[in-house]
């Protein structure tokens, strides 16, 4: 290839163009930098043909978009916080390595996997700004405008944030203070890849930025592909994104009509969580089942058996059960954002064989074991791109990096860690901690416990609202729940649930939350505001876990005396 770059036969040169450009369309980052890197380069190129071609695949393989404006309308004065999303689509390389900056007044704007989410929090009576983001891809741009008036509003955009899956966010309200991280130097087993870098570095034009540097802003790992056809394959995972046209993603809340004349862009299927929750089906899974999660695609789900060495993948559609072997005992599971990674915490019962096991959710392979301390627990990957593991036998939370599993550090935490939630709003995170009946708020800039929140006797889990404003607490020897302010940190309650409280989960709507009462079989269903109980559902003996899926429509509960794991209708 790097002898059809520098040919001096046109056609030669044309045909290197298309293939540099399928390779700037791919998933390994590091080529995809480099292959754009050099289509930079040849279009300068002589040839107006292989200019011109150059140019055609350098937008096929750019980061768009759509829609490229967001207008709020008009609001009244002390109205809350509006938020829209926008699609971030492109290759993978589009959302890899990004930067968010905003322009305006009372705007913010962050990155939620292949969504951007802008915020408006009004403080001037016009808005007329912007969010760009920017990356090795390229950069796009969105305008937003607003309008604060004295008089009634004309209804605007989506005032409520959706569930946020757990991928990177950049929260700004101008250009942030990066974090800083150490980074290595990748070794790249193919040739083409370091031929290709070797030749745009002479070329004068490196690709270093894109592998190895964050640039001015915080990092943005590769987020979410469409997901396959049902029937495509049993364990439903993202693929290549399309490169024609812009791709329309599930979008998180109905968009408003606003005024006559103004372009709105829907922005998604409108679930609604129902007070009473029905149980509709049951599927067999592995030997005890523990910890659950739902893919962001909402087609798949994981579940750790706690008494084999297995992970079960389900698929949420066909209910087919693959069983993954795992080299130690699963305890918990958490996916990245984009829903490439699984990882899994496991610890045998005799707390040998600690450790994070991370599979790729495509191949349903083990592709990496990460040493941690002793007995990790509840896992859960934050808004700051890193999977938060609590270490239960050492009162600590590890951290370490999505993309390539590095160690990014400790936190010491009150005993002992059973889980960890965020709140990206706050950019807090917040731990219950068993044995100190307490929930420890972690300043996740600082990576620092500012605060510790009395609640009810021995919180085993813990969940944050979709809006990042309400903290949900399991009290499991209280048979009790506790809410906390995110922002605040006062405490309500505690509210009466079912026995031995062992999990609690949130609707992606807000409206309403889950405690999964490991001694009596049932699961609590609460106001996601004021924490009264609405309904209570049985499903099987001992359960354990709870995950909600993304699209809101549906529940899962791990039920470790029955082998199985319940399907709950909780949206309609």
């Amino acid at each position: 290839m790097l002898t059809e770059i520098g040919s001096p036969a046109r056609e030669s040169r044309l045909t290197v163009v298309d293939e540099l450009a399928r390779f700037a369309a791919g998933d390994d980052l590091a080529m995809a930098a480099a292959a754009r890197q050099a289509l930079l380069r040849m279009a300068e190129d002589d040839s107006r043909s292989v200019s011109a071609a150059a140019v055609a695949g350098l937008e096929r393989t750019a980061v768009r978009l759509n829609p490229d404006r967001v207008d709020f309308g008009q609001v009244a004065p002390g109205a809350p916080q509006l938020v829209a999303d926008v699609l971030v689509s492109g290759p993978p390389l589009a959302v890899a390595n990004t930067t968010v900056t905003v322009s305006g007044q009372g705007l913010r704007a962050m990155m939620v996997g292949r969504r951007l989410r802008v915020v408006w929090e009004p403080q001037s009576d016009w808005l007329d700004g912007s969010v760009t983001v920017r990356g090795p891809a390229g950069w796009a741009d969105v305008r937003v405008t607003g309008q604060r008036t004295a008089t009634e509003p004309t209804p605007a955009t989506t005032r409520n944030l959706g569930d946020v899956p757990a991928s990177r966010m950049t929260m700004l309200s101008g250009t942030p203070e990066p974090r800083k991280r150490r980074h290595r130097h990748r070794n790249r087993a193919t040739a083409l890849a370091g031929g290709l870098t070797a030749f745009i570095l002479l070329g004068g034009a490196g690709v270093a930025w894109a592998m190895t540097s964050s640039g001015e802003g915080d990092q943005q790992t590769v987020a979410p592909q469409p997901a396959p056809s049902a029937g495509e394959h049993d364990h439903a995972t993202s693929g290549p994104a399309p490169e024609a046209g812009p791709q329309v993603a599930p979008p998180l809340a109905t968009a408003t009509p606003g005024p006559t004349g103004v372009n709105r862009v829907p922005l998604a299927r409108s679930v609604k969580s129902v007070a009473k929750p029905a149980a509709i089906a049951t599927i067999g899974v592995g030997t005890e089942p523990e910890g659950v999660a739902v893919s962001p695609d909402s087609r798949t789900v994981y579940v750790a058996n706690q008494h084999s060495h297995v992970l079960s993948v389900v698929n949420a559609a066909s209910r087919k059960v693959t069983a993954v072997q795992l080299r130690a005992t699963p305890r918990f599971v958490a996916l990245a954002g984009d829903g490439r990674l699984v990882f899994v915490s496991m610890y045998e019962d005799d707390k040998t064989g600690s450790g994070v096991a991370v599979v790729d959710a495509k191949s349903l392979k083990v592709v990496r074991y990460l040493t941690t301390g002793v007995q990790p627990y509840a896992l859960a990957v934050g808004p700051d791109n890193r999977v938060w593991v609590p270490i239960h036998s050492k009162q600590s939370v590890e951290l370490f990096a999505v993309g390539d599993q590095r160690p990014e550090g400790r936190i010491m935490v009150p005993p002992n860690p059973h889980a960890v939630a965020f709140s990206a709003d706050t950019m807090r995170a917040f731990t219950p901690n068993h044995e100190s009946n307490a929930v420890g708020v972690i300043d996740m800039r600082t990576d620092k416990v500012v605060k510790t929140v009395p609640v009810s006797k021995a919180p085993h889990s813990i969940a944050v609202s979709p809006d990042g404003k309400i903290v949900l607490v399991a009290g499991y020897d209280a048979n009790t729940a506790d809410i906390i302010d995110a922002r605040t940190l006062e405490r309500r309650g505690p509210f009466k649930v079912g026995n031995k409280p062992q999990s609690v989960a949130f609707a992606p709507d807000g409206a309403h939350a889950y405690v999964v009462n490991e001694g009596d079989g049932t699961v609590s269903v609460l106001d996601g505001k004021t924490g009264e109980v609405t309904a209570t559902v049985r499903v099987g003996g001992s359960p354990r876990a709870i995950a909600v899926s993304p699209d809101g429509a549906s529940a899962y509960v791990s039920n470790g005396k029955d082998n199985t794991i319940t399907v709950l209708r909780v949206g309609e």
